[in-house]
Order: C-alpha cells, then structure tokens, then sequence
C-alpha cells in the first residue's frame, strides 16, 4: 500500500505488534494473491491451495482461542489483515473473513469437545469453513428461516436450503443455522455439518456480477444427518450465535471495502500521472486533482472511522454495536464509490478487464448487500438513537 495509509495508521498510534501484523499480510497478499487475483477472476478459479498458505501465517483463526492453534488477535487486527488482503482482491480477503466467521462462533460457543475436534484443522487452513444462515425466503429477516433441524436418536436430521453460501462445495465444515423450535429468533439452533454428511448437497455455481475467485453455491439439506454431537451451545442458541457474530463480520467487510478502494485509488494515481491529454498529464487539470482529493479525504476519515469502530468492539463497549453498523455503512459505500470513480478517470481503460479497476467496482458492491444491508444498517443506527 502507499504512504497515505501509513500515515493514517499513525494517526491511530497502532503499536509495534499491530504493525507486524499489518506488514505480514501486506507482504502475503503482494507475493501470493496480487499476481493471480485478475486470472482468479477471469477463470472462476478458487485458489484453495492459497488460501490454505494463510493458515501458517495464523490467518486460519485470527481470533481464535490459542489452547486450539487460534492467533487470538483482537478486531482491529484482524480489520488490519482484511484491509491489506483486500488491496490485492477484495474477492480472497472476503472469503478469509468468512472462514474466520465460522471458526470463531465454534470456538466461542462451542464445548471443549467441539473446539478440540473441530478447530485445529480449521486454524491451519487444513479444513476450511462457510456459514450458512440466509436462505431463498429471508435475508435481512434472518429470524424467519425455514431450514428445520429434528432430533432422532443420536442424530439431527435436517432439511431446506441455504442461499448465496461462499465456498459451498469447496468447503469441508459448514456453520448451519436450523429450526429446531417454534417460529421466531428463539426456535433457531446451530450445527456444525461436515461436508460429506449424507442428505448434503449442493447447487449449481451462481454466476455472479463480482467475487468470481469465490463459489457461490446453495447449501442443500435433504433428510441430512447430523450427530447431535455437533450441535452448538444446545437448542434455541442459535440466532444469539448468529447475532453475535455479525458486528466483527460487518468490520470484516468493511476493512474489505477500504483495501479494495486504496488499490482503486492508488491505481488511478498511477494512471493519471502517466495519461496525457491536451498536451499535459491528466493529473494537472484541476477538476482532476480535486476529484483525487476527494477520494484520499473519503478514505482517510473511513479508515478512522473503521478504526475506531474495531477498537470499540475490543474494547466491549456499550456502543459497539452502533458503531459497527455505521461503519459498516459508511465505509461499503465510500468504498465503492471511490472504486467507481477511479474507473471513471481512467476513461475506456477502466472497462477492460486486464486494468483491474472494473473488477475492484464489481467486487465491491455486494459489500453494500452482505453482513446486513446498508438499509438494515440504518435501521440499527435510527433504533439505537431513538431507544437512548
């Protein structure tokens, strides 16, 4: 990354640590995931043997519990990581998040039984993970799923389907929120499948406008047999677990956002400064320069704001969840929307494919959708000002 993202940094005073960690990421994601994310996208290719290279770099279980090989680091470390991943392809460090996702919610409420089979081989990227709670009929109103869960004997068996599932196929360990109750938030569960459960199948790969390097399938449970061993934190835990991992994942895709946009930007301060027009490089045209300035001023008060946010959920403030919210928003947007500019001032070019710039616009616009919508986000932010 350049220097306006040190500088920013700074600012927040990140300690030694904390800039080891972003260093580790930034010098990964440069060597391994830079160079391949355009062929990635253009070929649908998901990279499991890179994706697993992260696991001895920690990046398998950034907060997770060490007892289990976990590197448990806080929020913003971990909002470190996906900003540097993602200014290499949004696409990988999004899926990284949402390995992480599942793996935290086993490790925290999960048993010691559950952590100990389950985790090591997630931490290490040997297995890798999805999360399975939207489904064809309800998104934003998670608590309407369909998806039941019935004890029989030693086992659950499940039935339904889960909807826009990344890494469904691809993944060995599925996060699954059932209904093994009444309707409503407290007839929800949650499981851990693995993938070669019987009854486990899945959907054709979507074809989508962004995110290409990741699959993108449903998750399909036809008399599905799961040991209730498998069951997490016991019946009706479960939209409580999946409450409680959203703040960190609306973090996460933010982080996501904010590299992806810094790659965008920094790209068109390259372009600009080598294009010319009318006799003079383009960026010496003053409605050109103030387009840039409105950009890197955009990104810096996001990634304070990201920051800020992260080091409230460490913290466990009463706010934190607010505040992940309106990061969230603010930043998905801003991120996309310098993503959209940078296309435009690189003209014709930014269409093409092999510039990068047009895949950057596509994959950051689901992060306005995913982990919450940014009107659900603004549904929180208004309910938590008008309950004070």
């Amino acid at each position: 990354m350049d220097a306006a993202v040190d500088a920013s940094t700074s600012q927040f005073e990140l300690n030694e640590e904390q800039r080891a960690i972003q260093e580790m990421a930034q010098a990964f994601a440069a060597d391994r995931v830079a160079p391949n994310a355009l062929e990635w996208d253009r070929a649908k290719h998901f990279p499991a043997d890179v994706i697993r290279e992260t696991g001895p770099l920690g990046l398998g279980g950034i907060y997770v519990r060490d007892d289990v090989g976990g590197s448990a680091l806080g929020r913003l470390d971990a909002v470190l990581i996906f900003e540097a991943l993602a200014h290499a392809d949004p696409a990988f460090s999004s899926f990284i998040s949402i390995h992480n996702m599942a793996a935290s919610m086993i490790d925290r409420f999960g048993n010691d039984e559950q952590r100990q089979r389950f985790l090591p081989k997630l931490t290490s990227m040997e297995w890798l993970a999805s999360y399975c709670l939207t489904e064809p009929g309800s998104g934003s109103d998670a608590a309407a799923l369909k998806t039941r869960a019935v004890k029989n004997g030693d086992d659950y068996v499940l039935n339904g389907a889960k909807q826009f599932i990344s890494g469904a196929g691809d993944s060995d360990l599925y996060v699954v929120m059932a209904r093994t109750g009444a309707d409503g938030p407290k007839g929800i569960s949650t499981f851990v499948v693995p993938k070669d459960a019987p009854g486990l199948a899945f959907g054709a790969n979507e074809h989508k406008m962004g995110w290409h390097m990741q699959s993108t399938r449903q998750v399909i449970f036809e008399d599905c047999k799961v040991p209730a061993e498998n069951l997490l934190s016991g019946e009706g835990a479960g939209f409580g677990i999946a409450m409680a991992g959203l703040d960190g994942g609306r973090l996460n895709i933010a982080a996501c956002s904010l590299g992806g946009a810094q790659s965008a930007l920094d790209k068109a301060l390259a372009y600009t400064g080598e294009r010319k027009a009318f006799g003079s490089k383009i960026n010496q045209f003053q409605a050109l320069q103030f387009r840039l300035a409105d950009m890197e001023t955009e990104l810096q008060a996001a990634r304070i704001f990201l920051y800020a946010a992260a080091s409230k959920l460490d913290r466990k403030a009463a706010d934190a969840g607010k505040w992940s919210a309106m990061a969230k928003r603010f930043v998905t947007d801003i991120g996309f929307n310098v993503a959209n500019e940078a296309l435009q001032l690189h003209g014709g070019y930014g269409y093409l494919h092999d510039y990068g710039i047009e895949k950057l616009v596509r994959d950051l616009r689901v992060h306005q959708i995913l982990e919450g919508t940014n009107e659900i986000m603004r549904v929180i932010i208004a309910r938590a000002l008008i309950g004070r």
